[in-house]
């Protein structure tokens, strides 16, 4: 190799550059037809594709279409919702909130005009701008400059936010004088944000994702099970005075963190009580109870807990798994990529589930099959368990399904009661800066993975995006149908969780494609101040991940 060049190895062959050449250079040489390239992975990490090349590497090009690609696009496409907003509004703040669907959901403060006119200016001044390809400039400065740059601008949050940041210098990123600190890649341009729109909602604003995970307004009112529930976690997060992640990291330093995990805890006591107080209300009629939710979303504790209450109004909850109605392993259907869908419906025998279940409703007893996983088939009938569904007793579903019409169409519906429950962080980095609620749950499986299935970080990652698909199909469809929705999330859950998962991310090999994703989640830790788990309460759901539960699980 030639003094001053560099190999690269690109998807369609090795090469040479410069030393100093930025990926963006490579790409423009190389067959890239048919993709909208708005970021690049080297040596597997996700960079800007202003990102120099100073040794031997590997690059491949981030489609916009890609999860990868989704996230740089939604996180410029904010950036520049901000820039606009300051620009045409310079009294108006922004607070961002979680997605809903088809979009992100932002709170309003300040001078503004009604929201319906607020929502038309920045929409119009957004495409003008995203149209014209308006430039996205990143640069990187010394903590005590940025923290002046934030002083002057008054963003007390990212100030506070500094105060714990793990290094001597900041990346910063700005769009029409607006800058940012800079939590991932960015595009170089707004013209790939173009397929966005802003629109009032719920006495705030939607930036509504048309062209990368968008939905139709029909759809997105269909959220509104998920905005209560959001909303609901916002207030319980302001009576303990944790919007933030600065709130938290200063409560931690105060030395308040068993108050924090006392009152979090609390409501989530509080809140299933509740859930048993409905559910005995209705004794004399209902007699199913079906709990669904996405992976680590923690239904098992859940499942737990609600039954202990139900047990205190007078109720016996009877416990019927899907896991024993697989068909045989040979009869399971198979994914687009040649392996078992044991998330298929098709994968329960569902005519006898449905016979069984209709059956136990109208009291009658059954034997119920057993699934042996080692042989992938059902037990002999003489191993089967019988059943029988007695007076002041219910019946609780737990699975990926329990929301599926289809699983319990044999039951009426004035006997079914239906949960869903999922982890609905409420915690925001900054009013500018959203944290991604399947990364919440991705950290607690990599930490329930790695100490109890001696299953890998690498592993739980480079698995999740075919766990994520089968949420998407199988379970988040039917997430509005239910008659409750439990968000299991623990505005503290994040600061205990980096004890554990930070070193388990260190454990991802170099050259594994999950390092990209490693990466990123362990520089997102590193904006939290740990918290030890002492105080986490044997009942809590975070226990189900990082151990020390008074519950079994067996």
């Amino acid at each position: 190799m030639s003094a001053g060049l560099i190999a690269v190895e690109l998807p369609w062959g090795k090469t040479e550059v410069l030393e100093g050449t930025i990926v963006d250079e490579l790409f423009d040489a190389g067959p890239t037809e048919g993709l909208d390239v708005v970021a690049a992975c080297v040596n597997h990490r996700v960079v800007a594709l202003d990102f120099p090349i100073e040794c031997p590497s590997r690059v491949e090009p981030v489609d916009a279409a890609s999860r990868e690609g989704e996230e740089v696009v939604r996180r410029t496409a904010t950036l520049l919702l901000h820039g606009v907003a300051r620009k045409l509004f310079p009294g108006l703040r922004l607070h961002v909130g979680q997605s809903l669907k088809g979009g992100y959901h932002y709170g309003v403060s300040g001078e503004h005009p009604p929201l319906d006119e607020l929502a038309a200016a920045l929409d119009a001044a957004y495409h003008r701008e995203a149209d014209a390809g308006r430039q996205v400039v990143r640069q990187e400065v010394s903590i005590d400059a940025a923290l002046h740059l934030f002083e002057q601008e008054g963003e007390l949050l990212k100030v506070r936010l500094l105060r714990v940041w793990p290094s001597h210098r900041v990346p910063l990123v700005s769009c029409l004088g607006f800058t940012d600190v800079r939590h991932g890649p960015y595009a170089l341009s707004a013209r790939c944000c173009r397929a966005f729109r802003v629109e009032p909602f719920e006495q705030g604003l939607l930036l509504v994702f048309d062209g990368v995970g968008g939905a139709r307004a029909e759809e997105r009112q269909e959220g509104r099970v998920l905005f209560n529930a959001y909303t609901e976690t916002k207030r319980w997060n302001e009576r303990i005075g944790v919007g933030n992640v600065p709130d938290l990291n200063d409560l931690c330093l105060g030395d308040r963190t068993r108050h924090v995990i006392q009152i979090a805890e609390g409501q989530h006591e509080k809140k299933i009580a509740e859930l048993a107080d409905r559910i005995a209300s209705r004794r004399d009629e209902l007699r199913v109870v079906c709990v669904a939710g996405p992976s680590s979303s923690g239904k098992t504790t859940f499942v737990k807990r609600l039954s202990i209450q139900l047990e205190v109004n007078g109720i016996a909850p009877r416990t019927l798994s899907l896991d024993d109605y697989y068909v045989d392993r040979e009869k399971t259907p198979l994914d687009g990529d040649g392996d078992y869908d044991f998330e298929a419906l098709e994968a329960i025998d569902l005519p006898l589930f449905l016979a069984q279940l209709k059956d136990l409703v109208d009291g009658r007893e059954v034997l119920t099959p057993v699934y042996d996983f080692r042989t992938g088939l059902r037990k002999e009938e003489s191993e089967w368990r019988p059943r029988r569904l007695g007076a002041n007793e219910v019946l609780l579903i737990e699975g990926i399904h329990a929301l599926n019409p289809r699983l319990t169409e044999t039951v009426e519906e004035n006997r079914k009661f239906r949960i869903f429950i999922n982890a609905l962080t409420q915690l925001c980095i900054d009013d500018h800066n959203r944290i991604r609620t399947s990364d919440g749950r991705l950290l607690r499986r990599i930490v329930r993975d790695r100490k109890y299935r001696n299953y890998s970080a690498d592993k739980t990652i480079l698995r999740w995006p075919k766990v994520r698909a089968g949420e998407e199909k199988h379970i988040f469809p039917f997430q509005e149908r239910c008659d409750a929705m439990f968000n299991s999330a623990l505005a503290y859950e994040t600061a205990v969780l980096k004890n554990f998962a930070y070193r388990y991310l260190l454990e991802i090999p170099p050259d594994s494609p999950g390092q990209a994703k490693g990466y990123q989640l362990r520089r997102f830790l590193e904006l939290f101040v740990p918290v030890w788990p002492d105080d986490v309460p044997a009942t809590s759901i975070l226990r189900e991940f990082i151990g020390g539960s008074g519950f079994s699980y067996k």
